[in-house]
């Protein structure tokens, strides 16, 4: 789709309460030159990924076969499913359906940060939340989208710049504290005798595993100090997980972060599988150059006004 061609412009969310719990999904289309129509629905026992995928699904729905269409969620399960092909382990369901809404159309689907201002995002946010019961008032487009830009993102408020373009870091002083908890996976797969030689400790240069699972949980407190734009988190836990699999040659990484504070741990957990999995590889290097780092990704995330994410 060319971007420039006039489109219909989609903000979808969902949420729940519990998880699975009381759920509500919501939409805004607003279309070219024409009307903002907001969309929304509840469902008594329901879970966070079914209530973002409905609120894609019924957002397509209301669209004419065809149409080319700019659809932009703060769900990483709708976004990267549909652009990465991430596994489809659950909701087969709406997935199907979705799958046919979206093969008649010209979409293109885009990620956007959940609560960092982007006027559409925090209107199907409130919207949906007041679907749940979370919200006593029934928030009205107005409210939220500015005026005469259908409530497209202007440049300035891009989360990690400012209005000349620059980079910067988000400001999150107005959140609220609560309790984060993300967990990362990855794996490292190697050659039998390597890992053989790794778990009984006969490496030149020792232990590999317990060096990796501390260098996994330094790596996670050195996280702001290597990712320019994180902020500095409190963490409250680190754990790494190594678990060997001797029928793959492969050594499975599980980081869990863990911390009181105003933004996620995603990253820390994220860097504490990377850091491990690095060390493991520079361990054994000398016996194994073939070793492979791979599938590192988060899993799922808890804590903040988002809720839970579960991504596998």
């Amino acid at each position: 789709m060319n971007q420039r061609q006039p489109h219909y412009e989609v903000y979808t969310d969902g949420a729940c309460k519990g998880n699975p719990g009381p759920g509500g999904w919501a939409a805004v289309v607003i279309a070219p030159n024409g009307p903002t129509t907001p969309l929304s629905g509840k469902e008594p026992n329901t879970t966070n990924n079914r209530m973002e995928l409905m609120a894609a699904l019924r957002a397509l729905e209301s669209l004419p076969k065809g149409a080319p269409v700019a659809l932009f969620s703060d769900s990483a399960y709708l976004i990267n499913t549909m652009t990465k092909g991430w596994k489809r382990g659950a909701n087969l369901d709406l997935w199907g359906r979705l799958d046919a809404l979206a093969k008649d159309r010209q979409i293109q689907w885009s990620w956007v940060p959940g609560h960092a201002g982007v006027p559409g995002n925090e209107f199907v946010n409130a919207l949906a939340e007041y679907e749940t019961g979370a919200r006593k008032n029934r928030p009205r487009p107005e409210e939220f989208l500015p005026k005469n830009k259908g409530g497209q993102m202007p440049p300035d408020q891009l989360t990690h710049l400012d209005a000349q373009g620059r980079a910067r870091q988000v400001d999150v002083g107005g959140k609220e504290v609560t309790q984060r908890e993300s967990v990362a996976k990855g794996s490292v797969t190697m050659k039998s005798e390597t890992l053989r030689l790794m778990l009984q400790g006969e490496l030149e240069k020792g232990d590999a595993l317990g060096v990796a699972r501390l260098a996994g949980v330094m790596g996670a407190k050195l996280t702001p100090q290597l990712i320019p734009l994180c902020h500095p988190i409190p963490l409250d836990q680190v754990t790494v997980e190594l678990e060997p699999d001797e029928k793959t040659s492969t050594i499975h990484i599980t980081a869990t972060a863990r911390a009181t504070a105003r933004t996620g741990v995603e990253m820390e957990a994220l860097v504490a599988v990377t850091t491990a999995a690095l060390t493991l590889y520079d361990m054994a290097k000398a016996v194994d150059r073939e070793m492979r780092i791979q599938n590192v990704r988060l899993v799922s995330k808890r804590g903040g006004k988002s809720g839970a994410i579960v991504l596998e």
